[in-house]
C-alpha cells in the first residue's frame, strides 16, 4: 500500500508488482509527474528516488485545487526505446490520391516557409484517404514550435488539426496484459458523452482516453499500434461503432494487433448492434462509469460477419448527373434527387471504409460508375430509408431538436404518420426490383420496402426476421455466413413490426445477394442507416474479407471485488464464437 512515507522508489516497487512485472529492475524505471495542461499538452517532472509523491499532491492541493485534480504519475523506462523523438498527429489535409511529396509541398513550402529549420526527421504515417499524416521530431523543442505554428495555419480555408501523441512503451505491459482504447463520441447522446469522457479520464490513464471530435479514431489507433494485445471501447450510436471499424480496415495490417475486439456504450438513437451485443438500448447514465469498465473486463469475445455492398449502374441505364441536368437534358425530380444525394453525403455521419464516386461526369470508366460499402448492420431499399432518408434531413437542418433518443423516435413517429396519410407512397416500386439470393430468384409480393439483415435488431430494436420457427430458414446469428432478406408491405405493417405485433415478410436466406433496379426514378437506400435516393443500378451484397472481433456483454455477472480497476484488463480468449 502505497502511503505518506513510500518513497518513489518504493512506488515504482509497488506498481511493477501490480503491473505484474516482477522479474524487471526497478532501478531502470522513473515516477514521471505529469500535470495535464489540456488533452493534448503536458508538463511533466521526474521525481528523485527519495522524494514522497504523496507529499507532492498535498502540495499542489494547497496550491491548486485544479492542479492537484490534473496531476497523474506514470511509469516510464530510462531507456525510451522513441528516444526523445515527439509524435505530431496533423488531420485536415486534402484528402489523396496524392503523393508524400505533394503533402511534403503543402507543409514545407506553404505552412513552415519561413521555418526551414522545422522540416520533421520523419513522416511516419499517412492516411491518405483522411487526409492524415503522423510527423516525428527527434526532439521536443523543434515539435513544440512546429505544433505551435500548425496549429494556427489553414489549408483551403480549413484550420489543420493538430495533436501532440503520447508515447506508450509496449515493454513495460505484461504479455497476460490487454490495456482499454477509449473512444468517446461527446456529441452523442446530449451530455452524456461529454460526461463519460470526464469520467474515464479520471478512473484511466488519459493518455487512453480519445475524443473522436478530435481527428477521429486514428490518433488512437496510431498510439496504439505496436501493443500486441488490446481492447477497444467505442462510445457512441451504431455509426460511431462503423467509423472505428472502418479506420481499423485501413490502418490495421500496419499494427501489431490487427482486430482488436470491440465493446460499446450505446450513445445513439438505434443502437442495433449495440442491442444484439447485449450492451442494451441506450445509456441512461445510471450506471458507474467504473461498473462499465468491469463489463469489458468480463465481455466475450464473439466474430461480427460484415459485408461489401456494391452499386454498378450501366451507362445505358443512369440517370443524367448534374451537368447534364444543368443543361436542361432532364426533369427536376431527377436532380433533386442528385442534389438530395450530395446533401446526404454532406451530413455529419462517419465515412464509409471503401468508396469511390458512383459516377463521373463523362461517365467514361466501369470503376467510376461504381461504389462500394462496408455494410455491419442492414441495407435498406425503400420505405424503411425512405424514412431514414427524412430524419437525417431534418436533423441536418434542425440538429438541436435531436439531442436525445426520445426526440428522435417522437420525429420518426410523426414521420410515419405523414407517410401514411400520403397516397401513393411506393407501393409499387417492387414491380420493377429483381432480387436474386444465391442464384435463385425471389418471388416477390406487393411491398413497400424490403431490408437485407446481418444482424436481429432493425429500427431501434425491432426483430424484423420474427421469433417464429420455420424449417425453410436456418435460425439466423450475426457470425453464420448469411444474410436475411425481409419485406414490409407498407406504413402500417412497419409499425406494427416496432410495437411487437408482427414480424416481417421472410423472402430469402443466402450469402450472396443480387438487386436489379429496372425503374426509372431513384429509390431510397440505406446502408447502416446512412441514406440517400439511389438512381437505377445493380446492386450486388457479398460477404466481406474485412473481419471484426466484437465484445459481447455475459448475461451472467462473475462475482466482483471491491477494488480500483487496473489500468489494464486481463485477456479474454477467443472462444470462437462464430
Amino acid at each position: 500500500k502505497v502511503t505518506s512515507s513510500s518513497t518513489t522508489s518504493e512506488v515504482i516497487a509497488k506498481a511493477l508488482s501490480d503491473f505484474g512485472l516482477t522479474n524487471v529492475n526497478a532501478e531502470k524505471y522513473s515516477l514521471v509527474e505529469v500535470l495535464l495542461i489540456s488533452n493534448v499538452n503536458y508538463t511533466d517532472r521526474i521525481l528523485e528516488p527519495n522524494e514522497y509523491p504523496l507529499h507532492v499532491l498535498r502540495q499542489q492541493r494547497k496550491e491548486s485545487v485544479r492542479s492537484h485534480r490534473v496531476t497523474r504519475f506514470y511509469l516510464q523506462h530510462k531507456d525510451d526505446p522513441h528516444g526523445p523523438s515527439v509524435s505530431l498527429f496533423v488531420g485536415n489535409l486534402p484528402p489523396g490520391p496524392r503523393t508524400e511529396k505533394q503533402y511534403e509541398k503543402i507543409l514545407f513550402q506553404d505552412i513552415f516557409k519561413s521555418n526551414k529549420d522545422l522540416k520533421w526527421d520523419n513522416m511516419d504515417v499517412i492516411y491518405y484517404e483522411h487526409g492524415a499524416m503522423v510527423l516525428v521530431y527527434n526532439d521536443s523543442d523543434r515539435a513544440t514550435r512546429a505544433y505551435t505554428i500548425l496549429r494556427q495555419a489553414y489549408h483551403d480555408q480549413k484550420q489543420l488539426l493538430v495533436l501532440m501523441l503520447p508515447n506508450i512503451q509496449p515493454q513495460v505491459i505484461s504479455s497476460n496484459i490487454s490495456p482499454l482504447l477509449v473512444f468517446v463520441n461527446v456529441k452523442s447522446g446530449g451530455q452524456q458523452g461529454a460526461e463519460l469522457i470526464t469520467n474515464f479520464r479520471h478512473l484511466l490513464n488519459p493518455h487512453q482516453v480519445f475524443d473522436l471530435q478530435n481527428g477521429g479514431p486514428l490518433p488512437g489507433l496510431y498510439v496504439f499500434r505496436n501493443i500486441p494485445h488490446y481492447r477497444i471501447l467505442a462510445c457512441g450510436g451504431d455509426g460511431t461503432v462503423g467509423w472505428v471499424l472502418s479506420c481499423l480496415d485501413n490502418v490495421g495490417q500496419d499494427a501489431l494487433c490487427q482486430s482488436p475486439p470491440v465493446g460499446i456504450v450505446p450513445l445513439g438513437t438505434g443502437n442495433d448492434l449495440a442491442r444484439v451485443l447485449r450492451w442494451g438500448s441506450g445509456y441512461a447514465g445510471g450506471e458507474e462509469p467504473l461498473a462499465l469498465l468491469r463489463d469489458i473486463v468480463e465481455a466475450e469475445e464473439i466474430k461480427l460477419d460484415r459485408w461489401t455492398v456494391v452499386f454498378h449502374q450501366d451507362q445505358d441505364k443512369r440517370l443524367p448527373t448534374v451537368p447534364e441536368i444543368n443543361s436542361g437534358k432532364s426533369t427536376s425530380a431527377v436532380r433533386k434527387a442528385e442534389e438530395n444525394r450530395k446533401n446526404i453525403r454532406k451530413l455529419n455521419l462517419p465515412p464509409p471504409s471503401i468508396t469511390v464516386p458512383l459516377v463521373s461526369q463523362e461517365g467514361s470508366t466501369s470503376e467510376d460508375k461504381t461504389e462500394m460499402f462496408v455494410m455491419n448492420n442492414y441495407f435498406g431499399l425503400g420505405l424503411d430509408a425512405d424514412i431514414c432518408l427524412d430524419f437525417h434531413m431534418a436533423r441536418e437542418e434542425n440538429p438541436n431538436k435531436f439531442n436525445s433518443r426520445i426526440q428522435a423516435k417522437g420525429y420518426y413517429l410523426k414521420t410515419g404518420i405523414r407517410k401514411m396519410m400520403k397516397k401513393g407512397g411506393l407501393k409499387d416500386f417492387t414491380r420493377d426490383i429483381v432480387v436474386e439470393v444465391d442464384g435463385k430468384r425471389v418471388d416477390l409480393p406487393q411491398l413497400e420496402g424490403i431490408v437485407i439483415m446481418n444482424i436481429l435488431s432493425w429500427a431501434s430494436g425491432a426483430n424484423l426476421w420474427g421469433h417464429e420457427k420455420d424449417e425453410k430458414f436456418n435460425r439466423p446469428t450475426h457470425y453464420d455466413g448469411m444474410l436475411e432478406v425481409v419485406g414490409v408491405t407498407g406504413i402500417v405493417h412497419l409499425g406494427q413490426i416496432q410495437s411487437g405485433i408482427r414480424s416481417g415478410v421472410r423472402l430469402a436466406q443466402g450469402g450472396h445477394v443480387h438487386i436489379r433496379m429496372n425503374n426509372d426514378y431513384p429509390v431510397p437506400v440505406q446502408v447502416d442507416g446512412e441514406p440517400w435516393l439511389q438512381p437505377p443500378c445493380d446492386i450486388t451484397i457479398i460477404r466481406s474479407a474485412l473481419k471484426a472481433t466484437m465484445l459481447r456483454k455475459r448475461k451472467s455477472k462473475i462475482k466482483r471485488r471491491n477494488t480500483e480497476p487496473s489500468v489494464f484488463f486481463p485477456d479474454v480468449d477467443d472462444d470462437s464464437k462464430g
